[in-house]
């Protein structure tokens, strides 16, 4: 189950049930089974202060994914997302909101079937992911 939560910010999904549908065929296609997704929806503010109390990190980011699964093979996960950085990234890569958004909402299931960005060679892969991913919605 896929669940969209909005913290301190006005937003609101676009088009819920498909991107839910899109993120679901992610899962599948990496080999995994969906046990629970929780994507919260926030301010930059809000998800700095996740970041700072969770992860000791003093900077802004786009998405933080919290990895609570407990069974090999099966997603389930909290991913905080930043409404603002996600309008400011698309802004700055000149894509449209919502493209930047299903790019982030994609990052995070990357994350969660064990993809990394932790150098510039995974960040390469996790990004080729993301291009395959985004271009057959």
């Amino acid at each position: 189950m896929i669940k969209f939560f909005i913290e301190d910010v006005d937003f609101k999904v676009p088009h819920p049930r498909k991107t839910k549908s899109w993120l679901q065929r992610i899962i599948k296609a990496e080999g995994f089974t969906l046990n629970q997704l929780n994507y919260i929806f926030c301010s930059d503010e809000y998800l700095l202060t996740v970041n700072r109390q969770y992860l000791d990190h003093d900077f802004y980011t786009d998405i933080i994914t919290f990895d609570n699964s407990e069974e090999e093979g099966t997603i389930e996960g909290d991913l905080f997302i930043s409404v603002d950085r996600v309008r400011d990234n698309a802004q700055e890569f000149n894509k449209s909101f919502e493209e930047e958004l299903h790019r982030v909402l994609a990052h995070g299931i990357l994350h969660l079937v064990g993809y990394d960005d932790i150098d510039d060679d995974h960040e390469l892969e996790m990004r080729n992911k993301e291009d395959f991913y985004l271009s057959n919605p």
